[in-house]
This record gives structure tokens, C-alpha cells and sequence, in this order.
């Protein structure tokens, strides 16, 4: 008999299938949110976020996914131009003052973090400080202080203090997912807590602009708020906890530190000074402390400070002998480029979050929630959705300027707690910033321990949780 012959079916590899998968079910919901008008998308304006958790959990990866999430957004408003409105939205983000100045500031603090590895001076630093600390646990103490001290600028704080104890952390053998977790939960929390910042500044703003005071009162009212910014005081107080074993290790984190005391997945990185003289603490000290007061001599300006430090850098090192001029700026410019891949993903959650403002995805949340709320559930309940949301979009000071001027009229109606309230809606911000995969906080704190945001958002997540578990304990208690 003849051998009836059938066409040999290859198997589809489980990671195509899913992208063909995910790609057909985009294009159904595409095809069903089409040609609304902007604001009238209704559910659809989750879609891309959507989009975006998606795929950066399948792929573990930040940068694709959020490109991916815009690309989806422009298709559901206008799918005939997807592509011309991507374009036009990418370029009207880098002509942003805000784009050019966190390109200026993170290019050159990643050139001076460069000038102070070529230096010695961090190990130098590490060396000084590991005459006092011998533990695991107060290594981790001293990271927490250090980043309490820091408190003039997020980005500062973040890429300061990693950089400062990143060798003495691999010495005592801790994870850099833990040192990320310690820095990331004395950045934002810290910046908030202590009100000689960025986001002080932003704040009391907002709260003089939407009429809660006079203008020139907004500093004074949000120091009023302090004993109600929940999130920030629990994830700043945890850090102990963890770094004591109190709170014990949970899933990735537990599995990073586990590896890193068996020896495994070290990092490896230059430990030697680019030269043949021996490291000085005079090195690290002189550069960080013209940071961190020119930042503060200029108004709190980061972009000046880091220009400053850079100057001194330039001036001690060759004062020393330690290098031609060259041979120093060389080392800017590779510094610079190490920062390329943390500016494009906070570049493209620009890109998401202009298209998220497009689709109405804040208002339709808050809308949505709004009647379910009264007196007593209304902090409680702020704080999830906006959480939730500055989670989702990685958009924090413009989820602030959306949130105020509607749940300040919201609380007054119903005769809430002012204080609590705006309390809970800033301590949403401080935890999408530290609890966002492509945050800016988040993402400068991983590059500045030597690992993925993805890597360091997964590792922390328990710990973001179970802060705002107790966060939200507490102000529906205190209401």
C-alpha cells in the first residue's frame, strides 16, 4: 500500500505563540476602541497599560514594552496615523525642558559616578567605612542613614548613596537587589519626609494653586501634612526591619540574597583606580559634598550641582596627577553613555504617559471611583486608586496635578479630613515612584546598583506591598 504522506507540522516555539496571541487580541480590542473621540475611550484607556504589564512580565524587560504600550495607545486614537503620531509625540517630549534637563543631569551624574570609580575614590569610601562596619545588617543601617542624609533630590539621593556603598555591599556579601531596595526606599519617601526638596517644592505649589492657602503659605500648610504622609513614614521604617530579619526575605529578594552569600552571580566590576596611586577618601568626599551644596546654594537645582562636582572633580584629580585632561574627560564620556539605556526608558514612559493624557486614563479611573466614595473610605480609597494608577503609568507629579482639583472639592463636599487625604494622595505618588518598574526613581536606583529595573521592581515588590497594605490600614484608621 501507499504511504499516505501529511504535510510535517512544526511546533511553535511558546514564546512566538504568545506574541501572536498577545498580537490578536491587541488588534481585537484595537478594532473596538476605535473612533472614539479623546476622552470618550472609557475602559479602552487601560489598553495600553495593559499592553505594557503584559509584556514586560512575559519578556522581563522595561524599555520594549513601554514603547510597545505607546505604539498600542496611538493605534486605539487614530490608527491610520499610529506611526506620524508616535513620531510627533517622541519628538515633543525630547524638546521638553523636562527631557533636556534629565538628560543633562543624569549624562553628568553618570560622569561623575565614572570620575569617582576612575579615582579610587569609592573605594576608597568603601574602605574607610568597612573599619566600622563589619555587618551585613549594619551595612545596610549605614546605606538607610546615608540616604536619609541625601535628601535634596531623588536623583541624587539615588545614584549617591548606590554609589557610595555598592563595594563595601559586595564585600559583606549582600545582594544588590537589596542595596536597590534600601536606596530606592530612601529616595522618594526621604525627598517627601524632609521638605528641603524637589518635591516639596512641586507641592506647595499645587496646593497654593488649587486655593487651600494664600499664595506664599503652600510651604508652611504641607509641613501641617507631615504626620499624614503614611507611605512615605512606613516604607522609610521598614528598611530596618529588613535589613534586621524582622520582616523576613520574600521571593526574588530572598533568592538574590541566597545566591549572593552562596557566591553566586557576583557582580564584577573594577575594583583598582584607572591609575597607580593609592585611593584617597579626600576624592569622594570633596566631589559629594560640592554636589549636595551647590544643589542646595541653587535653589535646589541638580543640573548645578552636578556641573559643580564635575568641575571640582576635574580640578582635584589633575591637581594630583591622576590623569591628563583627556584622559578625564574620556572618562565623562563613557560615563555618559552608561546612563543612555535608564534615559531611554524613563523617555519612553514620557512617551506613554502623553498618550495615557490623550486616552483620559486618570480622570475616567477617578471619575469611576468617585461616587463610591464618603468621609470615612475616602483617604483610604485615594490612596489605592492613585497608587495604583501612578503604578500602572509611572506618572507621578502628573497624577498629582489631575488628583488635586478634583478629590480637594471631593473632600470638602464630604466633609472629610483635608490633612489625611492630600496625606494619602502624596503617599500614592511616593508609591508608584518606588514601586514602578519604569519610575525614574526606580530605574536610576537599578543602574545605580548594576541591575535591571525589572530585576530590582520584582525583588522589592513584596516590600512595596506590604507597605501600602499597612498604609492604607492606617488611614482608614485614622479617619
Amino acid at each position: 500500500m501507499e504511504k499516505i504522506l501529511t504535510p510535517r507540522v512544526e511546533k511553535l516555539p511558546i514564546g512566538w505563540l504568545r506574541l501572536v496571541m498577545l498580537s490578536g487580541v491587541f488588534l481585537l480590542v484595537i478594532s473596538l476602541g476605535t473612533g472614539k473621540t479623546e476622552g470618550e475611550f472609557g475602559l479602552f484607556a487601560l489598553v495600553p497599560t495593559l499592553v505594557v504589564l503584559g509584556l514586560a512580565l512575559l519578556t522581563r524587560r522595561t524599555l520594549e514594552p513601554l514603547l510597545a504600550g505607546a505604539l498600542a495607545g496611538f493605534a486605539l486614537i487614530e490608527p491610520e496615523r499610529t506611526l506620524h503620531n508616535f513620531v510627533a509625540s517622541t519628538l515633543e517630549v525630547m524638546q521638553g525642558p523636562i527631557m533636556g534637563w534629565l538628560i543633562l543631569v543624569c549624562g553628568l551624574l553618570g560622569s561623575l559616578i565614572a570620575l569617582l570609580q576612575f579615582s579610587g575614590a569609592t573605594l576608597a569610601f568603601s574602605d574607610a567605612l568597612g573599619k566600622y562596619v563589619k555587618r551585613r545588617s549594619h551595612a545596610l543601617v549605614a546605606s538607610w542613614l546615608l540616604g536619609i542624609a541625601i535628601f535634596i533630590d531623588d536623583y541624587l539621593n539615588a545614584l549617591t548613596v548606590s554609589t557610595a556603598m555598592r563595594k563595601l555591599s559586595d564585600k559583606l556579601k549582600i545582594s544588590r537587589d537589596m542595596l536597590a531596595y534600601v536606596v530606592d526606599s530612601t529616595s522618594a519617601p526621604v525627598c517627601l519626609l524632609i521638605p528641603f526638596s524637589t518635591w516639596v517644592i512641586y507641592l506647595a505649589g499645587l496646593i497654593e494653586a488649587n486655593g487651600l492657602v494664600p499664595k506664599g503659605e503652600g510651604f508652611n500648610y504641607y509641613l501641617s501634612l507631615l504626620p499624614y504622609l503614611v507611605y512615605p513614614w512606613v516604607a522609610l521604617l521598614m528598611v530596618p526591619l529588613v535589613a534586621y530579619g524582622v520582616i523576613p526575605l520574600f521571593g526574588y529578594m530572598k533568592k538574590a540574597e541566597q545566591e549572593c552569600l552562596e557566591g553566586k552571580n557576583a557582580p564584577v566590576e573594577e575594583d583598582e583606580p584607572g591609575h597607580l596611586q593609592p585611593p584617597r577618601l579626600v576624592n569622594f568626599i570633596m566631589p559629594v559634598l560640592t554636589l549636595l551644596l551647590a544643589t542646595w546654594y541653587f535653589d535646589i537645582d541638580a543640573l548645578m550641582g552636578v556641573g559643580c562636582a564635575l568641575v571640582v572633580s576635574l580640578v582635584l584629580y589633575r591637581l594630583q596627577g591622576l590623569a591628563s585632561l583627556p584622559r578625564l574627560f574620556d572618562e565623562i564620556i563613557q560615563g555618559m553613555a552608561t546612563m543612555l539605556l535608564p534615559l531611554g526608558i524613563v523617555f519612553a514612559a514620557f512617551v506613554l504617559q502623553a498618550v495615557n493624557e490623550q486616552l483620559g486614563l486618570a480622570p475616567y479611573l477617578i471619575d469611576t471611583i468617585t461616587p463610591y466614595m464618603n468621609a470615612r473610605w475616602l483617604p483610604a480609597l485615594s490612596f489605592l486608586v492613585l497608587a495604583g494608577l501612578t503604578f500602572a503609568t509611572g506618572s507621578f507629579w502628573g497624577v498629582y496635578a489631575i488628583a488635586f482639583p478634583i478629590m480637594i472639592p471631593l473632600a470638602q463636599a464630604l466633609d472629610a479630613n483635608m490633612a489625611l487625604t492630600l496625606g494619602a494622595l502624596v503617599s500614592a505618588g511616593a508609591f508608584g515612584s518606588h514601586a514602578c518598574f519604569f519610575g525614574d526613581s526606580t530605574v536610576i536606583s537599578a543602574r545605580g546598583c548594576g541591575i535591571s529595573p525589572m530585576q530590582h521592581a520584582l525583588s522589592q515588590l513584596p516590600y512595596t506591598l506590604i507597605a501600602a497594605t499597612v498604609t492604607t490600614l492606617l488611614l482608614w484608621l485614622m479617619a
